[in-house]
């Protein structure tokens, strides 16, 4: 389903919004379409590859941690796809009773978990994936080669300098400006 609003009625409601407010305008035209790209691109994703298999753009991701690493302890997966433990446990679940992971007990730790793929979820990505990926070609057609190169080189730059910097920056706003505690989505009993 597309967006209610078109990028360029977007943006000139933005513009109108913010008037002569002193922010970079280049950094929130980068932020808001890198935000408003990843979720049209998951969007047409999850309606076309991923729907012939019944999977969710989550649960598409955790396979593919799963089926790239082969093993892999919980707390990395839900890393690696950007999810919470909580969030991928009833993904994981989902999974298993569809016969696609399997999770075992860590060999040397007990309180960890491992998944890997059972012979149906290996089927499963080895004929899904080509399908996803001409998805993915067909998501990035109206740029060439060097395009495709530059956009990947240049999202890769934006993750590095997250993964370098970012826990920096984040405590660095927190002692300027304490926050408090994340709630979770349940109101306290009163």
């Amino acid at each position: 389903m597309p967006a209610h609003f078109s990028l360029t009625e977007t943006e000139q409601a933005v513009t109108r919004r913010l008037g002569s407010m002193p922010i970079s305008r280049e950094a929130l035209v980068a932020v808001s379409n890198l935000h408003r790209a990843a979720a049209i691109v998951r969007q047409h994703l999850e309606n076309s590859a991923l729907r012939v298999a019944s999977l969710t753009w989550s649960g598409f991701v955790v396979l593919w941690v799963v089926w790239i690493w082969e093993e892999i302890e919980t707390r990395h997966v839900a890393a690696e796809a950007g999810i919470s433990k909580g969030t991928l446990t009833g993904i994981i679940k989902t999974l298993e009773s569809r016969g696609l992971v399997q999770r075992s007990q860590h060999p040397d730790d007990g309180r960890l978990a491992l998944l890997r793929l059972t012979p149906e979820g290996l089927a499963l990505m080895e004929h899904l994936f080509p399908a996803f990926n001409e998805e993915e070609a067909f998501v990035v057609e109206a740029l060439d080669g060097e395009e495709s190169t530059r956009l990947a080189d240049t999202l890769r730059r934006i993750v590095t300098h997250l993964e370098t910097h970012g826990e920096q920056r984040r405590a660095h706003l927190r002692a300027k400006t304490p926050v408090p505690p994340r709630r979770g989505g349940r109101r306290r009993a009163t």
